[in-house]
This record gives structure tokens, C-alpha cells and sequence, in this order.
């Protein structure tokens, strides 16, 4: 066993390298070892191309006949992009699998396994289980759950500002903060702002960590007010740029189509706000599993409100602003019980420049 998970760390070291290239798969590690030696060895690169599975094999430098192969997540036994990982496997004749964690998508969920053994491949699970679900935590919920992952992410002064009275905010906290916030951008393939946002600081939602692709853009906007010339409506990349509004502006729906937006009409809830269920739903429709909510504040508001919260960071810069009018990072209606507050654990507390970033992730998660 200590053996297994020797191979199978360096299995989770792998697939770490495709963090920010994946866009809504997991990312997935792969070694094959025999008779003591590690004969390939992969990693799955980006969406679309081979999975770890296949890397490895490919990468082998003599038969995999015989070897065993340890890979983070449950091998795939459906056609989609790429051919079932199973069937590769089978036929390099691989004589025992260990798996880290089993994949809770429907189209796979324990079938992987089920089909290995019955070709009489040894299958053995959970090995380093909680570092590989670690990898996908993001992934794995949201396919149990069947909704995004919501990451909700604010730049705040110490007395939990986001900006002056009189609306400055560039910048209250470091650069040091800015950039590590954009790791963030690379992982998560979905990052949303509201219309507030978007007029205020005309952002163009990409990530400028030098790792992984922009993620796609999402705008909640009510009553259709994008400029055309918005920087969301005019960056040539893969990315998409999905805007939801309850408005029945034709003409405006057609002019913001014509410039590459995707228009996706859903109700107001009871408070007047678009609907966070439904949102969330078409979301997972089109594959965002992994969603940062950047603000603004009455947006962060909003999913406090609806209860879909799941991870928070936070960067707090050593500043005082103070004020009625200066805006706190989240607005709305609020609570008036603490029974009724969204309570949190500490995954981690670090320095980063001059600030502090805090990362805590919600107790009780929210089908």
C-alpha cells in the first residue's frame, strides 16, 4: 500500500500541471509502472485531447503489458470527445488498475471500474482519496449536485470595503493580491460580474497569470444596458461571453448577439433580482461547473441571499476607508438573525504582499 501511494502522489503531481487548460473536465494524472519502474507516465493536457490514461500509454517506453497503472480519477468508459479510456486500457492489456477516487459523473460513476473487472483487470480504489478529490473538488461536486461550483471572491479594506464614498476603489488592495486573484481566473472556467461592474470599470474578465485560458465571461444585466463597446464584447479567444437579463429589448438582444454575446433570458426572483436557480442551471447546461463570483456587491448579495455560496476568498489590505456611504462587499437585503448567517471553516490564512488573503469554505454545501 505504502508503495501505491508513492506512485500515486506522483500521479496527483501530474495532473496538476493541467490546472487552467482543462476547461470543464477534471484534471487527471497517470503513471504505469512494471516491475518496480515507472515506464509512462501523463497528464491530461487540455479539453478536447487525450486523457492522463491515454498520455501514459502513449508515453510508454516498452510493453505496458503486465504493468499497472495508477491514475487520480476513475478512467472514462463512454465515447465523447476522445474514446473511452477503458477500452485502452483493456487492450494494452494493463494487468491491475489503482484508482484515487471514483468519478461521480453519470456517465461514468463506478461504470469504469465495474467494466475493468469484469475483463479481469484488478482494480483497486481510494488510494491518497482525499488529495485526489482535492484536485476536483470543484468538478466532483458539481456533478453530484448538478450545478456549478460558486467561488465567491472580494478585494476588501479592513473594515470590509470595496470602495470610497465618493466610489474609488483602484486600488485598495496590493498588486501582490491582483495577480494571485487571477490564478483563480485560470481554474475556475466561469467568472461573473454584474452590470454595475461592467459600466463602472468596463473589465475585461481575462487572465493575466501567464497559466491557463481565460475563463468564459458571465453578466448579470437585468435591462440590457452593455455598451456595445464594452472590453467583454471585444476580445478574440475561445471564451465565451454569456449575458442573462429578464429584458425584452429585441433590438438590442440582436445587436448584442451581432457582436458575439450569448443572450440567455431568465425570470426575477421574489426579491426583483434575475433568478439565481435558474442561472445556475443554464450554466451547468453549457458546461460552466466552476464558477468565480467576482461582484460586484449587490451581486454578492445576491448568491448570500439564495444560499449558493460554497468557497470564499477573500484579500484584505491593512487600510481603514469607514463610512455610511463607502460600499461594503456585500449589499442587499441581509439577515436579521445570526442564526441565519452562512457560517464557514478556514482552509487556509496566508500573507500576500501587504495584505491578508483568507479562504474559508461553507460548513453545510447547498444542493
Amino acid at each position: 500500500m505504502e508503495k501505491d501511494k508513492l506512485w500515486m502522489e506522483k500521479a496527483v503531481n501530474l495532473a496538476l500541471k493541467g490546472r487552467g487548460y482543462t476547461g470543464s473536465n477534471p484534471i487527471v494524472g497517470a503513471v504505469i509502472v512494471k516491475e518496480g519502474e515507472c515506464i509512462g507516465r501523463g497528464y491530461h493536457k487540455n479539453f478536447g485531447g487525450d486523457h492522463a490514461e491515454i498520455e501514459a500509454l502513449k508515453d510508454c517506453r516498452e510493453s505496458p503489458e503486465g504493468a499497472t497503472m495508477y491514475v487520480t480519477l476513475e478512467p472514462c468508459c463512454h465515447f465523447g470527445k476522445t474514446p473511452p479510456c477503458t477500452l485502452a486500457i483493456e487492450k494494452a492489456k494493463i494487468k491491475r488498475v489503482v484508482v484515487g477516487c471514483l468519478d461521480p459523473n453519470s456517465l461514468v460513476r463506478g461504470k469504469g471500474v465495474e467494466y475493468l473487472k469484469s475483463r479481469g483487470i484488478e482494480v483497486t480504489l481510494d488510494v491518497l482519496k482525499e488529495k485526489c478529490s482535492e484536485l476536483n473538488k470543484e468538478f466532483l461536486f458539481s456533478m453530484s449536485k448538478k450545478r456549478p461550483y460558486i467561488l465567491l471572491k472580494s478585494a476588501t479594506s479592513l473594515d470590509g470595503k470595496i470602495a470610497t464614498s465618493k466610489g474609488e476603489s483602484k486600488w485598495i488592495t496590493s498588486e501582490e493580491s491582483r495577480m494571485d486573484s487571477h490564478r483563480y481566473r485560470a481554474v475556475y472556467n466561469g467568472i461573473l460580474v454584474g452590470i454595475g461592474t461592467v459600466l463602472g470599470d468596463n473589465p475585461s474578465l481575462t487572465n493575466r497569470s501567464g497559466v491557463g485560458e481565460n475563463p468564459n465571461r458571465i453578466v448579470l444585466d437585468s435591462n440590457l444596458k452593455v455598451p456595445l463597446n464594452a472590453n467583454i464584447l471585444n476580445i478574440k479567444d475561445n471564451a465565451k461571453t454569456i449575458i442573462f437579463t429578464s429584458s425584452l429589448d429585441i433590438e438590442k438582444k440582436k445587436l448584442l448577439e451581432a457582436g458575439g454575446a450569448e443572450i440567455v433570458k431568465v425570470n426575477r426572483d421574489e426579491y426583483g433580482g434575475l433568478s439565481i436557480v435558474e442561472i445556475l442551471k443554464e450554466l451547468y447546461k453549457r458546461g460552466i461547473y466552476k464558477l468565480l463570483v467576482e461582484g460586484g456587491s449587490k451581486v454578492h448579495g445576491s448568491f448570500l441571499k439564495s444560499g449558493f455560496v460554497d468557497e470564499v476568498v477573500y484579500y484584505i489590505a491593512p487600510k481603514l476607508i469607514g463610512g455610511k456611504a463607502a460600499r461594503s462587499s456585500i449589499e442587499g437585503i441581509g439577515i436579521e438573525s445570526l442564526k441565519d448567517a452562512m457560517e464557514l471553516e478556514f482552509s487556509s490564512v496566508e500573507k500576500v504582499g501587504p495584505d491578508i488573503k483568507l479562504v474559508g469554505r461553507r460548513k453545510c454545501l447547498r444542493d
